[in-house]
């Protein structure tokens, strides 16, 4: 196969995945089959597309042979002329939300790629089984990784996938029916639709830096669900955070992908229809409670909308954190307000709190943690201290462009102190 038809065929698959899943579990009614379905037509396209060239709409080719692949399926269980009968009409996807345009937008329905989410965080699951599953079959990750981020064994995830699909078809879980009522795992579905954004955003492996299909996905089911559910501060919430980070994407990475930190970046590429969105999605979570959900928002928001590096209200962002954690007291977010303190009050002030969290049984695999002690460190002028943090965190990291990052940087604090700059992630 030529390298030009692979790189198609991998594009549009992967872009087409979730609605290849969800076409054809509305015909076979059953998850594993309807995966078995989808991982067909990826063969057939490999068989056919070098010889006959790329369809001029390949994600049509694609969904009409998954869709024939699924109905021979239910054919060969003999249950062809029923089960036909009975199918409703495929519903139109909705229209992708970009911008601010959907803000006050009529409510679009019946979309089958949030239908899939809905099921797959359906109540018998637990958390992390609907985590997993929904990575799997709607944003398209293999279980390695999927593995990656739950910092778990490939086998361990692929045994709880497979659990999930049979509980599923015990309790005759189906994609077909009215259109979804999610207002009781309304939770779960912003949690994993916020999971694929981040593996998007910044894989947890691999080479790339990001994974513009699953990032742009997760906004557009994001505003997706304040379409339906418009009343949910959470998921207007959501909607900000994600138009916020989207709209510095363009200046993340240099032109030979190099990882650009937020004093790097050109402010004036950012995009402006994005940061409107953000702000006028921010503005409608402010009239529900002062979630986690909303506090990330507007964390983001301070960052988006500072004219400079230098404006960046670090107090208030710290003020946000220490909310935050009185609500999340996780790691991650004591973590994140490491950072903040550091920015505002000076690295000694920082180092306390980082030094306890190295050895926070929940960070033991993260490299970000040693990353951002490493720059504090060199900031305090403990460049001993911070060569050192660097080489555990190039040991533990696993995205060869933050690993290229980071070796950069390590190459540079042993060279002379320097600004910061690891905890000003794009």
């Amino acid at each position: 196969m030529g390298e030009q038809t692979e790189a198609a065929l991998t594009a549009v698959f992967r872009e087409e995945w979730p609605r290849l899943i969800a076409a054809a579990l509305r015909i076979t009614g059953d998850l594993q089959a309807a995966e078995d379905a989808a991982q067909e037509t990826l063969l057939t396209a490999l068989d056919h597309w070098p010889l006959q060239g790329i369809p001029d709409r390949p994600g049509a080719w694609l969904m009409t042979t998954c869709r024939n692949r699924a109905r021979n399926v239910v054919r060969d269980a003999s249950r062809a002329r029923q089960r036909l009968a009975s199918l409703p009409p495929v519903p139109a996807s909705a229209a992708t939300c970009n911008g601010a345009a959907g803000i006050g937008a009529a409510p679009q329905i019946a979309d089958d790629e949030l239908r899939l989410i809905a099921l797959c965080c359906h109540p018998a699951l637990s958390t992390d089984t609907q985590i997993a599953l929904t990575l799997r079959m709607v944003a398209g990750l293999t279980t390695e990784e999927i593995a990656r981020g739950f910092s778990l064994p490939a086998a361990t995830i692929a045994q709880r996938i497979v659990r999930a699909k049979r509980t599923l078809r015990q309790h005759k879980v189906a994609l077909v029916g009215d259109d979804p009522d999610i207002g009781d795992r309304l939770g779960a579905v912003l949690d994993v639709v916020y999971l694929i954004f981040n593996e998007g955003y910044l894989p947890a492996g691999g080479g790339s830096l990001t994974r513009p299909d699953l990032a742009f996905e997760a906004l557009r089911l994001a505003c997706l669900l304040t379409s339906l559910r418009p009343a949910e501060p959470d998921a207007w919430a959501l909607r900000a955070l994600l138009s916020f980070q989207l709209s510095r994407w363009a200046t993340r990475a240099g032109p030979d992908g190099t990882l650009l930190t937020l004093d790097e970046q050109d402010r004036s590429q950012w995009d402006r229809e994005l940061m409107t969105d953000g702000i006028a999605a921010v503005e409608r979570a402010r009239i529900g409670p002062r979630g986690p959900m909303l506090l990330q928002a507007e964390l983001a928001a301070y960052h988006a909308t500072a004219a400079s590096f230098a404006a960046t209200d670090w107090a208030a962002i710290l003020a946000l954190y220490d909310e935050l954690l009185g609500l999340q007291d996780t790691p991650v977010v004591a973590l994140n307000r490491a950072v903040a303190i550091a920015m505002a009050a000076g690295p000694e002030a920082a180092l306390p709190v980082l030094d306890e969290l190295v050895s926070h049984p929940a960070l033991a695999g993260s490299h970000r943690v040693w990353a951002i002690r490493a720059d504090v460190n060199r900031r305090a002028g403990r460049t001993a201290a911070a060569l050192a943090d660097y080489d555990r965190a190039l040991d533990l990291v696993r995205n060869d462009a933050e690993r290229r990052y980071l070796a950069g940087a390590r190459q540079q604090a042993g060279r002379q102190p320097g600004r910061s700059s690891t905890q000003k992630r794009g």
